[in-house]
């Protein structure tokens, strides 16, 4: 079986002279009207130079700044206020995006005048060289699969960007019959833009089973449209949030998913359309039925042949773990022979 996976109206007001410093209290001074008269030079360059200047013309020094944002909810050390001004380094993270807006109005900029001016994420890791944007297409993730984009278009699927996965656990469950019939899901998320309040799952049978996959015991959530597809086994639900998330909101869902019966299992895996700090699976079988080999496989996107595997260690406890820290987008899972 396989599986994919309120703005704040408050305002800072900091800005002051470079001689008496910022009065906390004092009313935000009406926005300079644009052009030549503003009395601050246009930055010549782009986030780095336009940031630098509006600090420069605050008069404000950079812990001030970090305390003020600090007072919001936004942590953000001095040093790496210092990499941003001289482009040593961008913000990137949902929290730093965030940081971003509230040095507008710290800085009293026109709204989005320093966001707008970032540049896509810069590459990092073993998929600099490959990745140019933050998240798969869905035709990368399921390649062939028809079914599921013709469903997504019909949901109006949300942009896959809109949620950060934070941590993602699935345990998986393997009953005496070498049959599984029970997935675990856990999810921790953080919006990367206003206004989220839903997602897409999907959750495909083994090629052997009879039915779709069914998403039950939704918690911190709720169920919203749910199309199957019994011929081939495939299910995608759209979970409701808890809550509509602002930008850098988290938040937490859990469900279980009833499998279908079928023949014996022999494997579980997850798709990943977008990089997961975390990803956690564990496999559960009944002591009556443990395999005599099992084994983690990783392979890239769209892939059919695995590029990693790694023999796994099945404990007194009949199961055994993945645990994939900064896992890319692509596919992992975990295979299984009895004897």
């Amino acid at each position: 079986m396989a599986a994919q996976q309120p703005s704040d109206a408050a305002r800072l007001r900091l800005v002051g002279s470079r001689t008496e410093g910022p009065d906390l209290n004092a009313p935000a001074p009406p926005a300079p009207a644009p052009g030549p008269s503003t009395g601050r030079p246009a930055p010549a360059g782009g986030f780095a130079d336009a940031l630098n200047l509006a600090i420069e013309a605050s008069g404000l020094s950079l812990d001030r700044i970090r305390a003020a944002l600090a007072a919001r909810g936004v942590r953000v050390s001095v040093t790496t206020l210092s990499y941003w001004r001289r482009g040593r380094s961008q913000p990137e993270r949902a929290s730093s995006l965030r940081a971003v807006h509230l040095l507008e109005e710290l800085l009293g900029l026109p709204h989005s005048s320093l966001s707008s001016l970032l540049g896509p994420p810069r590459p990092r890791g073993r998929w600099a060289a490959a990745a140019t944007t933050s998240h798969l297409g869905l035709e990368d993730v399921w390649p062939g699969e028809q079914e599921i984009a013709a469903i997504f278009a019909e949901l109006d699927a949300p942009p896959a960007g809109e949620l950060e996965r934070l941590s993602i656990h699935d345990s998986y469950y393997v009953d005496a019959e070498r049959r599984a019939n029970l997935l675990r899901m856990r999810q921790v998320v953080r919006a990367t833009v206003g206004g989220v309040g839903r997602c897409l799952v999907v959750h495909k049978a083994d090629e052997e089973a009879t039915g779709c996959p069914e998403i039950t015991s939704v918690r911190h959530g709720r169920l919203g449209r749910v199309r199957r597809r019994p011929e081939v086994g495939l299910t995608v639900a759209e979970l409701m949030l808890d809550r509509p998330l602002g930008l850098g909101d988290s938040t937490v869902f859990e469900y279980e998913v009833e499998i279908p019966p079928g023949g014996p299992t022999m494997e579980y895996s997850r798709r990943f359309a977008t990089q997961v700090r975390e990803y956690v699976l564990q496999v559960h079988f009944d002591p009556a039925a443990v395999p005599v080999h099992c084994e983690r496989y990783d392979r890239e996107p769209g892939a059919d042949v695995d590029h990693r595997r790694e023999q796994l260690w099945i404990g007194a406890s009949a199961s055994a773990h993945v645990l994939a820290p900064d896992q890319q987008p692509g596919h992992i899972g975990i295979r299984w022979e009895w004897a």
